[in-house]
């Protein structure tokens, strides 16, 4: 049981944070507390990436399990060096590329890096976040920043501060609200220990974006379970940002999916349950005839909007009490991947085809 610990809330500039803000933050980083505050792609908890028992804190915040590696952010390119060994010189050309973004390279680890932080691997997986908070409180801590997302362990991925508080309340020490979260899912997360390269984690930068500098970059998903092998990088796991509601994805066309949802939709309501749709915006209106509680993503054929909405909505559904959550497949083509790698895992693997 972790011990509670009263929670400091600060409100900060998200494209001009005050330095006396920053530096008291960094302050309780350096004395190997936790502080949860904005990235560009959701709220990461932080703590020391250098200090096995700041580290360790993290996991025992979150209840996650130590095969589940976590990200050491930077705040200059330079600081790769530092963290990992034998660095291939693709490694320099992404981060001149992406970096600071949404990309998490791994890497193979140097002996300072702690081996909780990447669940006994021998790699490392570092990535320089681009929101101006997140630079400025590396810099200010003068090390890397260990940092998942600043929720409990399988939960929805925190894009606000009220979701951060919502999970880890009297749990970590202080938390710096910096408004919504730009990108709204992680970092898209590249294995350059092994050739060719391996997608890991789909994300914020697109399988098309890489292809440009690792043509031969592979993607196979992967569905691990939290008692098994050290996952290679975070967001691996099959059980992951899961809402307190059964999820079900349903894939194939528009109009077949929507059909299957009503299908489902009704059979569970004549079970007696509570359905819940988390619906594109188009969508919507073919299913006010139900009685479901629908809670819209944006639109279909703007990924970067649904992408940025799809934590708060599977958290506002949620709080709705429902028992069943229905969601049509994003498709696979760029951002939607990463929106789809989301659903499945939030409904632990449970794709039905429209078909019924």
């Amino acid at each position: 049981m972790t011990d509670y610990i009263p929670t400091r809330v600060l409100t900060v500039d998200p494209s001009a944070p005050d330095p006396q803000i920053i530096a008291e933050a960094a302050a309780v980083i350096r004395a190997g507390g936790l502080v949860a505050f904005p990235t560009e792609t959701v709220y990461g908890l932080g703590a020391n990436a250098l200090d096995e028992r700041a580290v360790a804190r993290i996991f025992q915040a979150k209840g996650r399990p130590a095969t589940d590696p976590i990200i050491a952010h930077i705040a200059n390119a330079h600081q790769l060096d530092a963290l990992a060994r034998d660095v291939p010189p693709v490694a320099y050309a992404l981060a001149q590329r992406f970096w600071p973004g949404p990309l998490t390279l791994v890497v193979w680890r140097r002996p300072i890096v702690p081996a909780n932080l990447s669940a006994g691997r021998a790699t490392v997986a570092v990535r320089m976040p681009s929101h101006p908070v997140a630079l400025a409180l590396i810099t200010a801590a003068d090390a890397p920043i260990a940092a998942p997302s600043a929720n409990r362990f399988s939960r929805p991925s925190p894009t606000t501060a009220a979701h951060v508080l919502d999970d880890l309340a009297g749990r970590i020490d202080l938390v710096l609200d910096g408004g919504p979260t730009p990108v709204g899912v992680e970092s898209s997360v590249v294995d350059l220990t092994v050739d060719p390269p391996v997608l890991l984690r789909p994300g914020g930068v697109t399988v098309a974006a890489l292809r440009e500098l690792l043509p031969d970059v592979i993607f196979t998903p992967r569905y691990l379970t939290a008692d098994g092998e050290a996952a290679p990088a975070p967001g691996m796991l099959l059980r992951h940002y899961a809402p307190n509601a059964t999820l079900i994805v349903v894939e194939g066309g528009r109009d077949a999916a929507l059909a299957r949802i009503r299908h489902e939709a009704l059979t569970a309501i004549s079970a007696g349950k509570r359905i819940g749709v988390l619906a594109f915006d188009e969508d919507a209106p073919e299913l006010s005839d139900l009685p479901v509680q629908v809670v819209t993503l944006g639109p279909a054929t703007d990924p970067e909007k649904v992408a940025q909405r799809l934590f708060a909505a599977l958290r506002e559904i949620e709080r709705a009490g429902v028992d069943l959550i229905l969601v049509r497949d994003p498709g696979q083509e760029g951002l939607s991947l990463a929106i789809r790698d989301r659903l499945v895992r939030a409904a632990e693997g449970r794709v039905i085809s429209a078909e019924p």
